[in-house]
């Protein structure tokens, strides 16, 4: 199979790309790829780090109100299409996949427009621009929870879950966590927004120390390697609680994620795909900053399931963080209502669903050219 692979923008529509491509190649070691994106993106120094092949396009994204900048990416949009028209030509893919993110457009329509067959993966509960226009073109849909289904045709739409949450499967999270010097038989709470941080979250954990240093649990407490410096100073001077280590950031961070009792995070796509499939119970605090405020509305669905508590970033500070983890880490009924809850929202094997929906598209489309 040869796969044109698109999206960008953010870690949350690169991660499942590549996760999905991996299934791929370890179900079909022949399989050849390409992957289009921007110059200036991050897929071009994640996806380099792969060894995949790699194109890029010019693109930006459109403007939600009336602005000259809308032109300029109309022209923008149109070169792009020109330009994935030609590498696909070249490269004859025998189907287009695209992740999320501005870049995906040009080249999933392009493909649509040569007749290659095409697919797009909406890893949020809520799709984004992008995806509600490619929709009309598409000829499947990969969605990560039934929720989104709603907003595209149902003729197209197939529940397949995030490729993304396959990748922290098959791990003992206790030995992950003894590994990096925590009590393997203690509970656990998890605490990161990401490889940068946030700054309003470290704030309120700096405000609860006192507290959790009193507390029979531990925290694993990830700063961003930005803060990293500044919280530890703020650590420190606290006395270093016992129970509470810091870490700038975590590579191993899905050999750790099976071990721990409770995850305080945002709310992005792919941290809700991994929690949701091993069915770990949260405390979402969603970014305000982001396209449609998406992340407040992944975390609302998980609340409204039972699955997490959301904190709104404005309401966030240490009193309020310290009190909701030990209202459900004390709790042992509802830490279990919780965990069954997220679980029934995750989806096994995502990835693998999703390649074998992306084989049947291939097989479809090549019986009706024999025909």
């Amino acid at each position: 199979m040869r796969l044109v692979v698109s999206g960008g923008g953010t870690g949350g529509h690169i991660y499942p790309a590549l996760a999905f491509m991996k299934t791929v190649r370890e179900a079909d070691p022949n399989a050849e790829f390409l992957y289009i994106g921007t110059e200036k993106g991050l897929e071009k120094s994640i996806v380099g780090k792969e060894n995949i092949p790699f194109e890029t396009i010019e693109i930006s994204g459109f403007k939600r109100k009336l602005s000259p900048d809308n032109v300029k990416t109309a022209i923008q949009f149109l070169r792009g299409v020109r330009r994935s028209k030609a590498l696909l030509k070249r490269f004859r893919p025998d189907i287009v996949v695209g992740t999320g993110g501005y870049v995906c457009g040009p080249v999933v329509y392009a493909a649509h427009r040569l007749g290659i067959p095409t697919m797009i993966h909406e890893q949020n509960s809520v799709p984004g621009l992008t995806n509600k226009f490619l929709s009309r073109y598409v000829d499947k849909i990969a969605i990560s929870f039934a929720q989104s289904a709603r907003y595209f045709p149902e003729e197209k739409t197939v529940l397949t879950g995030n490729p993304r949450a396959t990748e922290v499967l098959g791990f003992d999270g206790k030995k992950g966590l003894e590994k990096l010097g925590l009590a393997p038989d203690k509970k656990t709470v998890l605490i990161f927004a990401g490889s940068r941080g946030a700054r309003p979250i470290n704030e309120a954990v700096l405000q609860a120390l006192p507290r959790f240093a009193e507390k029979d649990y531990q925290i694993l407490y990830v700063t961003g390697e930005v803060h990293f410096e500044a919280v530890y100073q703020h650590y420190a001077a606290a006395g270093g609680p016992k129970n509470v280590f810091v870490k700038p950031f975590l590579h191993e961070m899905q050999e750790i994620l099976s071990g721990v009792d409770l995850v305080v995070s945002r709310a992005g796509a792919t941290t809700i795909a991994e929690i949701t499939s091993l069915g770990l119970p949260a405390i979402l605090i969603p970014s305000p900053y982001v396209t449609n405020n998406h992340q407040e509305k992944n975390a609302m669905m998980l609340q409204e399931k039972g699955a997490a508590r959301v904190i709104l970033e404005r309401e966030l500070d240490g009193g309020k963080l310290a009190e909701e983890i030990d209202k459900i880490l004390f709790d042992e009924n509802r830490l279990e209502e919780m965990k069954k809850a997220s679980k029934s929202l995750g989806i096994g094997d995502a990835a693998r669903r999703m390649y074998r929906l992306a084989e049947e598209m291939v097989r479809s489309a090549s019986g009706k050219k024999k025909s």
